[in-house]
């Protein structure tokens, strides 16, 4: 490899021979930032010593050479492998002497010099060679004070490091002949300052031989090394837009996200992660699922091969530009609410979020904090708010709020690969006001949607009414479970809130919904719901949503007799929920049949299992079921009938046990699949009991020392020999049901069992 002394100045000039053209430096994007400028003990007093030596070459005539300048010199640009400090301290130099000596309006190439590693940079040293402060100007504050300078700039450590470095070149050479050391800092026979040029355009550019080649180099940002990248993708697609998206970025768009800042002060990350979402979207328009790194789906969607790429670069700008001088928390806090409105509260435009952390519903915020691309709802929400603002859409907050009840009936369709179909279905929803043409949200929601738009079209003032149950947590926007009757509507609804006010009266609803009717929903063939009588949530998703509105059609007159006794009462709820169930027990005629309906009505603790599902061989509720706490036939579990006749009886918990050997509240427990016998287990004897279609079978003790009292006690129970206690029963139906009632007969059995001594 052959070396050629130049100077600074004199890499642009035109040289005869097989010296390279240069046309122009560029600092690659590999290279760390400018350092010699770094604010630091140590820097300043190397910064000192090689200011000393430059200020030397150009005052005293005594010429010095700054050793070997390594790069590639491809298309007459210089990028340097080794000496970007030292050309950047040069170019500096440059400026402050021919702004001392009134010759920056003279056209030489050494102006030619940018910082690919950096936008902000690259546009500082633009800005830098166009500019005369005054003689007297205190250099720093004068550059801060101008309009072009941004003050995110402040925090960018190359235009701090070029500043001091100023600054300091200004102290130096405060004194100095400037014209004179100007003229032999661009001599260019003798020059003062030279180097030698070590092209090697052989070896190419790899960042592999950066890095060998540079040891000081530091590996630059992903937020650097993205800009610098991006740009070019910009210049091989829409080269006549690259320099309004260098100047917003570090410019307007840095403005914007300031106040998102991290602890570092700088903007990079939430920049990246706003860009991430947007390029996301266009890459679902596209019918793409996102992949790669950021850089490789930039090049994908706005680099050239994309024939949408100009359409997809404006959406991106515009969706920066319309948050810019916005004031973000307002405009969120505007159209949504973390909590419902008191139900006497006229105003119902906003939209309630379900499941926000923290108090603030600024879903740009989360965005640039990174939590929106997490959750597949709030990314559809903040798109809504984005075509609003791009589109001005009309009945923004109508729409909105039928895109929040769509997205929550939708947690099986929210996944990746429909991502494309539900962000088609929210800008028909959000532009043109299209329900009807929604496809990818869940159905049932859909269908529910039209109707309540049907509904209040009829009577639109109920629509306050309406918007206030829709915002129920148990319901979240959906009114499967609900009439839409104009004469019933709006004292159910406000029934419905008082209904579920308060936990602590789910054990009595429980029973009081059975008596209104048989709401139990099947899950499959083997279990069966009736809603939990410890925890609410679980009534969203296991009662009142997640089905059509035929499917839910037992559910719904249920419901809507139990919410006409709640709005009719004259006292509390859960008296008036009592005297309901009471009045539905005393009406039923035993000799007509007792099915599990009933039994479930009469005794709370055939209804305590907290998931409030329920397990049977055929999956039919029956007189052979499982009442499961969890919702996994795995944990352990109760038999209601066996429970309910234990808590009847009035024996000590400790005197049975189940399959499993511990005595739990309320026990016995078991465990195993619901095929499986359970037996009620005596503790003193080992006798056992077990609830079976037509009765109760027993089984007798295995030491002859109890034999006489079980034969006696079975006697008087009229208990055959095959240990069964036949409970009378009559055909309904298909099915044989009880005209006794089963769990008191076997109360009555177990507790003469344990009086015996058993």
């Amino acid at each position: 490899m052959k070396s050629y002394v130049t100077s600074y100045n004199g890499l642009f000039a035109r040289r005869s021979g097989d010296a390279p053209v240069v046309d122009r430096i560029e600092i690659p994007i590999i290279q760390r930032d400018y350092a010699q400028g770094r604010d630091s003990d140590a820097v300043a007093r190397i910064r000192a010593n090689f200011l000393d030596v430059l200020h030397d070459a150009v005052t005293t005539g005594s010429p010095i050479s700054l050793d070997f300048v390594y790069g590639d010199v491809i298309g007459g640009t210089l990028r340097p492998l080794d000496g970007q400090q030292r050309l950047t301290t040069l170019f500096l130099l440059h400026w402050y002497l021919a702004w001392r000596a009134d010759r920056l309006d003279q056209e030489h190439g050494w102006k030619r010099f940018e910082y690919a590693t950096r936008p902000s940079a690259r546009r500082f040293c633009a800005c830098l060679v166009e500019s005369k402060p005054p003689a007297d100007a205190p250099l720093r504050a004068w550059f801060e004070d101008q309009y072009w300078f941004l003050h995110t700039w402040q925090h960018d450590p190359t235009i701090q490091s070029m500043l001091l470095m100023l600054e300091a070149i200004h102290e130096r050479f405060a004194d100095t002949a400037c014209a004179a050391a100007w003229d032999r800092l661009v001599d260019s026979v003798a020059p003062a300052i030279s180097f030698h040029l070590l092209p090697i355009e052989q070896m190419g550019l790899s960042e592999d031989l950066y890095i060998k080649m540079n040891s000081r180099g530091k590996p630059l940002t992903p937020f650097e090394n993205f800009k610098a990248r991006f740009e070019q993708v910009l210049e091989a697609s829409c080269p006549g837009r690259v320099e309004e998206f260098a100047q917003k970025v570090d410019g307007a768009w840095a403005d914007l996200l300031w106040p998102f800042r991290g602890s570092d002060n700088i903007v990079d990350d939430e920049f990246l992660r706003y860009f991430q979402f947007v390029t996301d979207v266009c890459e679902w328009h596209d019918g793409r699922l996102p992949s790669g790194d950021i850089d490789a789906m930039a090049e994908r969607v706005y680099g050239p091969t994309n024939e949408d790429a100009a359409a997809h670069l404006d959406f991106l700008v515009r969706s920066f530009d319309t948050w810019v001088g916005a004031d973000t928390a307002s405009v969120f806090s505007e159209v949504f609410a973390l909590t419902p409105a008191p139900l006497d509260a006229e105003g119902t435009s906003k939209v309630v979020l379900f499941g926000m952390q923290g108090n603030s519903a600024n879903l740009f915020a989360e965005c640039c904090l990174g939590q929106v691309r997490r959750s597949w709802p709030r990314t559809l929400l903040i798109y809504a708010v984005l075509l609003h603002r791009l589109h001005a859409t009309q009945e923004f907050p109508r729409r909105l709020r039928m895109l929040r009840n769509l997205i929550e009936a939708s947690s099986s369709e929210l996944r990746a690969e429909k991502m494309p179909g539900l962000l088609e279905d929210v800008r028909r929803l959000v532009v043109e006001g299209a329900i009807s043409t929604v496809s990818s949200f869940n159905q049932a929601q859909v269908a529910d949607e039209e109707l309540k738009v049907e509904f209040l079209s009829q009577a639109p003032h109920l629509e306050r009414v309406l918007f206030h149950l829709e915002d129920h947590p148990l319901l979240r926007g959906c009114l499967a479970a609900f009439e839409l009757g104009p004469s019933t509507f709006e004292r159910r609804a406000r029934a419905f809130h008082e209904l579920f006010a308060d936990a602590a009266v789910l054990p009595v609803l429980t029973g009081a919904l059975l008596a209104a009717g048989d709401y139990s929903r099947r899950a499959n063939h083997r279990f069966s719901k009736l809603g939990s009588g410890s925890t609410m949530t679980q009534w969203r998703e296991e009662i009142l949503t997640g089905a059509t509105r035929a499917h839910l059609a037992e559910v719904r007159g249920a419901l809507g007799r139990l919410l006409d006794v709640v709005s009719e009462r004259a006292g509390d709820v859960r008296s008036a929920l009592e005297a309901f169930t009471q009045t539905w027990l005393d009406g039923v005629d035993a000799a007509s049949g007792l099915d599990w309906r009933w039994y479930f009505v009469r005794y709370p603790e055939m209804r305590a299992g907290r998931s409030g599902i329920y397990a049977s061989p055929t999956g039919s509720l029956g007189y052979s079921v499982c009442m499961l706490d969890k919702k996994a036939m795995s944990s352990y579990y109760r038999d209601p009938y066996l429970s309910a006749i234990r808590q009847q009886s009035g024996i000590r918990e400790a005197a049975v046990q189940g399959a499993v050997a511990q005595h739990w509240s309320g026990s016995p427990w078991f465990t195993g699949y619901e095929t499986e016998a359970r037996w009620m287990r005596l503790e003193a004897s080992g006798a056992e009991m077990q609830c079976v279609d037509d009765g109760l079978q027993l089984r007798a003790p295995a030491a002859e020392a109890h034999a006489e009292a079980f034969a006696r006690v079975c006697a008087k129970h009229s208990v055959g020999p095959d240990l069964r206690l036949v409970v009378p029963q009559v055909a309904v139906g298909e099915h044989r049901l009880d005209t006794e009632d089963r769990v008191q007969l076997g109360a009555a059995l177990l507790r003469d069992l344990v009086d015996a001594g058993l």
